[in-house]
């Protein structure tokens, strides 16, 4: 039996004759938590499509579970294990809440009453479509999309982005349920550098698509000159509550 959940090697990935990402290899164990880190443009969203199989990677591994998936299409790596929060959110205007989540269903431990009971907003909106809700309720509806494909490891690509002080505060406290109370293995690309070192177990950073520093995240919170030089102290320092205002 594998001792990790999801074992990446080698990756090689990018956009036509581009490369982006360059030699990234990490482990996660089941019910682990990783930190991605880095500047803007740093190849973090990049890993998580190269991942889901949204972008096709050139050269090396992704094994989940002990199955090889890194030419496998995206449908199939939802049957693996794996549950995608992409950036943008990605919600449907011709589609109700309910719909939705009915259409991501698969059968485990999350369906629509354990969604609605994490975001009662979403309950209240049940028959509002896609683009008849908030940001926030867009943001949540994504998440909420993704457990009902009951997964083992859950991607999140910037879920606080741009999202009001209050809904960021509610998001926050649902990711935070998801890795110590649920057990999800989760992956978590995130600006707010202080939320995602606090919530996670280690982090990489991510330098034009190198991982340039990797530790556990409580070692690099720690360490501010080094997250200066990393990412920037604006970053680390950037309060969760000065987002943007919390639009459709």
């Amino acid at each position: 039996m594998p001792r990790d959940l999801l074992a990446v090697d080698g990756l090689v990935a990018g956009y036509a004759e581009d490369t982006v990402l360059h030699d990234v290899g990490f482990a996660i164990p089941p019910s682990g938590s990783l930190a991605v880190l880095g500047r803007n443009g740093a190849g973090k969203s990049t890993l998580l499509l190269t991942l889901m199989g949204h972008l096709r990677a050139r050269r090396g591994s992704i094994v989940m579970r002990g199955v090889e998936l890194a030419r496998a299409e995206p449908h199939r790596r939802v049957a693996a294990g794996m549950g995608w929060v992409p950036e943008g959110r990605d919600t449907f205007r011709s589609c109700t809440v309910d719909e939705h989540l009915a259409i991501a269903a698969r059968p485990g431990a999350w369906n629509r009453n354990r969604v609605y009971a994490m975001f009662p907003r979403l309950a209240d909106r049940r028959r509002n479509f896609g683009d008849q809700l908030s940001g926030g309720e867009q943001q949540m509806l994504a998440i909420g999309r993704a457990l009902m494909t009951n997964p083992a490891l859950l991607l999140l690509d910037e879920p606080l982005e741009g999202l009001a002080p209050m809904v960021v505060a509610e998001l926050a406290a649902s990711i935070r349920r998801l890795i110590s109370a649920e057990g999800t293995a989760i992956i978590l690309v995130e600006q707010h550098a202080r939320f995602a070192l606090e919530n996670t177990q280690r982090a990489i950073v991510l330098e034009r698509g190198r991982i340039v520093h990797r530790a556990p995240s409580a070692e690099l919170a720690a360490d501010e000159p080094l997250l200066d030089r990393l990412i920037g102290m604006r970053r680390l320092h950037q309060a969760v509550a000065s987002e943007n205002d919390d639009t459709p």
